[in-house]
């Protein structure tokens, strides 16, 4: 039997606040509730911690009833100490995947839910620790909010503060405020953030921003062309002109983009020994009827000729690091004010293998030598911290990313060329015998990536799969579609198993068909 009051509406409104790490989601949720106490309504809020380093968002859980105090005459309503599937009257996200977390455990219900999110991406250390290109799609979290939600506002909010000079959980306020959803006047809001103490005057802009966006009152800019450091040069617009005109229309925007990463990574230079490569490579995708496949060779190999000729030393750390875009939007990020100090800490742990990257040659060949006798040396880092906010910290990360001249002089730019043209050799030889073959040795590389330990394991997966499986194939007679299909099941296998023993396994069951002589099984 229910006991609610006649005329007295029969449950609360529940809201759910989903925010990483340092995006002010708790200052969010007390907004919220003291904007509630403003309007005289019963409120309570409860918070579940998340894991840390983005595995995880922090969830705030907000219940209030639209009914006053006064109205109540001394009476309470009961409400729930955590959110439950069904009941959310709100969801809101600061991130598009904590959406589709919310909606993964029930959170959003078509009967019920309004669905706040912005559509910007911060990756999870899953996706950034991925052997391969694990990213998740953004379009799939997209379809299923317009599906499971009873009405979504879904929009790129970092962009919005970009634009603004705003904080994100400031515009979440104005969202919720321009939605309707909750009998809370915009002025309520705003004094709630005066009253909280905290930075109120540009988290009042950051709220009117959001409540400005929501009513059509404010538009996004488009996001601006990103601009090489290198400057508009006449060598760079030759260069982006030779990649659109020269390559066919499937595989033109992806060689574009491998040209400005190149000539941003080291010099024009550079960008022309990418666009050679690419067109020996052009030359053997037309050989092979790929204008019938769409030339995926060519857009292929486009992708991580790019990625492999602009690796990750510690030269580009240092000049990542050390840009005025960089440290321009570390003081957006948090905040600060022009006459606001802030203090920015980088944590460097370089072992043998990243000194020995910027020797010479002969002697970083040396040194890895060394380094490979024992394991303590291979595991052997040196702990830094270096901050840049300072003269020195600064000054000493600006004269390594300065270094850049030296690179093409060093012993890694040595090997990663030597294991680029053994490569690319690779997939041109087997464009003539099969062109699944060829795809699938272009797509190896993407074994490569990360960093330290993840760098090392996929490294050393590409070459167990290339020396057994790719670097031979010039010479195999027998049956490249078979060969395609193991090559692509062993990269598969890398990638799902970062301990490589699927790999192991797998290897030791391939069959390799015996070499012979090409001249000789024709």
């Amino acid at each position: 039997m229910s006991t609610t009051p006649e005329g007295f509406p029969g449950r609360t409104l529940a809201l759910v606040i989903s925010s990483l790490g340092g995006e002010g989601g708790g200052v969010l949720a007390d907004w919220v509730v003291k904007a509630a106490e403003i309007e005289n309504y019963p409120v309570q809020s409860t918070s579940i911690p998340g894991v840390a380093q983005r595995t995880g968002a922090t969830t705030y859980y907000i219940e209030m009833y639209p009914v006053t105090h006064d109205r109540l005459g001394g009476r309470s309503p009961v409400m729930a100490m955590y959110q439950t599937p069904g009941n959310m009257d709100m969801v809101i996200c600061s991130e598009l995947m904590e959406a589709g977390r919310a909606m993964e455990i029930g959170m959003v219900s078509p009967d019920r839910t309004t669905l706040i999110a912005s559509t910007h991406r911060a990756y999870s250390i899953l996706e950034r620790s991925a052997m391969g290109d694990e990213l998740f799609d953004g379009e799939d979290v997209l379809k299923a909010a317009d599906a499971l939600s009873k009405r979504s506002i879904l929009f790129d909010m970092e962009r919005l503060c970009q634009q603004t000079g705003v904080m994100i959980n400031a515009v979440l306020l104005g969202v919720i405020a321009g939605s309707g959803e909750l009998p809370i006047k915009p002025e309520s809001f705003e004094l709630a953030i005066e009253k909280a103490g905290v930075a109120a005057k540009p988290n009042i802009k950051g709220f009117r921003t959001g409540l400005a966006y929501v009513r059509g009152e404010l538009q996004l800019d488009e996001p601006p062309e990103e601009s090489s450091r290198w400057g508009r040069r006449a060598n760079m617009d030759d260069l982006l002109e030779a990649a659109g005109r020269d390559f066919p229309p499937e595989a033109a925007a992806i060689v574009t983009e491998g040209v400005r990463r190149v000539v941003d990574y080291q010099s024009t230079s550079y960008g022309s020994a990418y666009l050679a490569r690419m067109a020996a490579v052009l030359d053997a995708d037309k050989a092979a009827d790929g204008a019938s496949r769409g030339f995926k060779l060519t857009a292929e190999t486009g992708r991580y000729l790019a990625l492999w000729m602009s690796y990750e030393d510690i030269i580009r750390v240092a000049d990542l690091k050390s840009r005025p875009e960089r440290m321009a939007r570390v003081r957006k990020e948090v905040g600060a004010k022009d006459n606001e100090p802030v203090v920015v800490t980088e944590y460097l742990k370089p072992g043998f293998e990243e000194f020995a990257s910027v020797m010479p040659p002969a002697l970083g060949r040396a040194v890895m030598n060394w380094r490979d006798q024992k394991e303590w040396r291979r595991d052997f880092h040196f702990a830094m911290r270096v901050k840049t906010n300072s003269f020195f910290g600064f000054f000493r990360l600006w004269m390594l990313a300065r270094m850049q001249w030296w690179r093409p002089r060093t012993y890694r730019f040595a090997e990663e060329q030597a294991g680029i043209g053994a490569w690319l050799d690779a997939l041109r030889d087997a464009s003539a015998r099969n062109y699944d073959l060829a795809v699938e040795i272009a797509e190896l590389p993407r074994l490569r990536k990360g960093y330290s330990d993840t760098h090392q394991r996929g490294t050393a997966n590409y070459h167990r799969i290339f020396d057994a499986l790719a670097a031979p194939v010039a010479g195999f007679a027998g049956d490249g579609a078979l060969q395609a299909c193991a090559l692509r099941a062993a990269r598969e296998a890398a990638l799902a198993d970062e301990e490589g023993k699927a790999l192991d396994q797998l290897l030791g069951q391939t069959q390799i068909p015996a070499q012979q002589p090409r001249e000789a099984a024709e």
